[in-house]
């Protein structure tokens, strides 16, 4: 059975993920003020002790979600992730920090600091880990994304959420939530065929205008024309739908510089104790000359999207594996990629 289904929101034009702005590791240009770089340096040797193996504190209830991968340049891949905290017990205002460190990476390194008035022939001291950023915010919501960017390989996230140290006597101490996470990267630099992470999406919503570099900061999951909303989860009800995107790398292409790849979407269901077995699918999706744009370029580094936004009203609650198969026609190679979900009643 083929499944209603819609194209999802998407520019028909190639979506573009790093600027050149979002590819550097983010510093604002302003000065910090005194406090704020004070409140820098506590963090660092928060983490710092976090990293030599000091127990973690978790006042705010700071958890990591979820992380995707996307190509950058440079032999660097483009790592959003998303956090979520107790809404209830955050302040007015805390400082962000993250920090990513290889494996086998030493542990002696300093955060990168704008120079003070009076430091005006000193150089700014430079991180030798792999990523590492601070943000003074105001953390709303319950959840929040960043991002950094790596090459390939397994890295320890450290991410350090604090709220200012009070000036006034006997206060009490600041709260703050020291996390760890092992992320590990993969690699998109080779020649072989292969996809970004599939994107599982709570929304997708069109961007009428492009981000500033604080915005795209502050929202990783804007790509080109469009922003992604991350699920939290992979449970979802029969009212709700299903909506994924991804980006195809490295397929052969024409001497027009197109691909012609076909992108095959299938459903399981996996009951308890028994064999999983085939539920539906949707039409084959042919990305090629002739439906990809007249102006679609890869040689320009445009880039290969796909995506489905499926309607479970159909759906036995139940739990189930889609299947995305990429199969390069001109390359006769083929990927899969595979999510799992859960659907309840609605």
């Amino acid at each position: 059975m083929v499944l209603n289904r819609r194209w999802l929101a998407l520019s028909a034009a190639a979506v573009m993920v790093c600027s050149a702005a979002l590819l550097a590791q983010k510093k604002d240009d302003k000065k910090q003020s005194d406090a704020q770089r004070k409140e820098t340096l506590e963090i660092v040797k928060l983490t710092d002790a976090a990293s030599a193996g000091q127990p973690l504190t978790n006042d705010f209830g700071l958890a990591w979600a979820h992380e995707d991968f996307l190509k950058a340049t440079g032999n660097k891949e483009y790592v959003p992730f998303t956090l979520t905290f107790d809404q209830a017990k955050m302040p007015a205002n805390v400082a962000l920090y993250w920090r990513v460190v290889a494996k086998d990476a030493g542990t002696s390194a300093t955060l990168t600091l704008p120079a003070k008035k009076d430091d005006k022939d000193k150089k700014p001291a430079v991180s030798k880990y792999a990523y590492e950023d601070i943000n003074f915010i105001a953390a709303s919501g319950g959840r929040l994304s960043r991002a950094f960017t790596a090459g390939a390989g397994t890295y320890d996230v450290y991410v350090v959420m604090k709220e200012p140290t009070s000036t006034q006597k006997n206060a009490p101490p600041p709260k703050v939530s020291v996390i760890k996470q092992t992320v590990t990267v993969p690699d998109y630099w080779s020649a072989d065929l292969t996809t970004s992470s599939v994107i599982v999406a709570a929304k997708i919503e069109p961007l009428n205008a492009p981000l500033s570099p604080n915005e795209q900061a502050e929202r990783p999951y804007a790509l080109g024309a469009m922003e992604i909303v991350p699920a939290l989860d992979t449970r979802f009800t029969t009212k709700s739908e299903l909506s994924i995107f991804m980006l195809i790398y490295n397929p052969k292409t024409d001497a027009m510089n197109k691909p012609d790849v076909t992108v095959e979407y299938n459903f399981y269901a996996k009951p308890a104790g028994a064999p999983e077995k085939f539920f539906n699918k949707t039409s084959p999706q042919d990305l090629n000359a002739k439906t990809l744009p007249a102006a679609f370029d890869m040689s320009l580094g445009h880039q290969l999207q796909t995506g489905q936004a499926v309607p479970l009203a159909s759906f036995p609650a139940g739990d189930y594996r889609l299947e995305i198969k990429v199969t390069d026609k001109l390359a006769t190679k083929t990927v899969t990629r595979d999510v799992n979900f859960t659907v309840t009643a609605g």
